[in-house]
């Protein structure tokens, strides 16, 4: 079983970050390791106000004694970290890494044309600083703007702005790119997925509806996903399903995330198929 560490906060209340990392990763079938960048009451869409603790003096007391322990992980997947926390976390990816490991960066910092609450405007400049060398990032599209130096817009994106705005997060030093957020007409929204040669897509029917969350959800499956073996474009079209199966199971009157819970059994089948497929062939 490979073992992949997470390090984004916890936010307590929200369904969002850690609390939805580690039960997807595990759904996969991968270990999920833990390390909390911060601790919130709650998150910080759409509530009023949030307690934070920073975390970052724990990062490198962690790192140290995993380097005594001789622990070692086969993927990192980051999400929601602060400014401080880009030198420790790029620390612990080189210091704890297993060979061959891979680095998976969520950018979660900004949407809908802004950045999140508590990030200051030069973040994004930092935050590029952890996409440098990964083997995949994931913003959507405010965050891919944000991280070039553009500004985003909330639509009208054409396929050949589409593919502009891919190489340019590749000139970040990305070796792969999940641009999620992408839609060129009114009844679509996907992603679309580069290495830097060739341009992938995946589509589902929108859903009408803005609901917190769905980026971790995302990010974690997809994650999870190329743990279990999976190519960029077919973990992006998993990460995609559980999400829309998340919204639908989500009540209209559940606000502050998806209950994504309710689309694990899904996810965890998908794996439970192939593995039962491939018994199968052997026999």
């Amino acid at each position: 079983m490979k073992r992949l560490l997470t390090i984004q906060d916890i936010s307590c209340v929200g369904q969002c970050s850690t609390t939805v990392a580690l039960p997807l990763v595990s759904a996969c079938g991968v270990e999920c390791a833990v390390l909390p960048s911060a601790v919130l009451s709650n998150h910080t869409g759409g509530f009023s106000s949030w307690t934070f603790a920073d975390l970052t003096p724990e990062l490198s007391n962690v790192e140290k004694k995993w380097i005594e322990l001789g622990i070692t992980f086969d993927a990192f997947y980051t999400g929601y970290v602060c400014e401080s926390q880009i030198d420790p976390i790029l620390s612990i990816m080189n210091s704890c890494a297993a060979p061959g490991a891979i680095r998976v960066v969520d950018p979660a910092m900004a949407d809908n044309g802004r950045l999140y609450a508590g990030f200051a405007d030069d973040f994004p400049i930092k935050m590029a600083k952890l996409c440098n060398g990964a083997d995949y990032i994931l913003p959507n599209l405010t965050e891919a703007a944000f991280l070039v130096g553009d500004e985003p817009k909330l639509s009208g994106y054409t396929r050949d702005d589409i593919e502009f705005l891919l190489t340019k997060l590749h000139g970040l030093g990305a070796k792969n790119v999940v641009l999620t957020g992408v839609s060129f007409s009114d009844d679509k929204l996907g992603s679309a997925v580069s290495d830097g040669k060739t341009v992938e897509y995946d589509f589902n029917p929108k859903i009408d509806r803005m609901s917190h969350g769905t980026g971790d959800v995302y990010a974690s499956v997809f994650a999870g996903a190329l743990m279990r073996g999976k190519s960029a474009l077919e973990a992006a079209s998993l990460a995609a399903d559980v999400v829309c199966e998340a919204i639908r199971q989500t009540p209209a009157d559940h606000w502050y995330g998806v209950s994504f819970e309710s689309a694990i059994p899904m996810l965890a089948n998908s794996f439970a198929v192939e593995t039962t497929t491939n018994k199968t062939d052997k026999e």
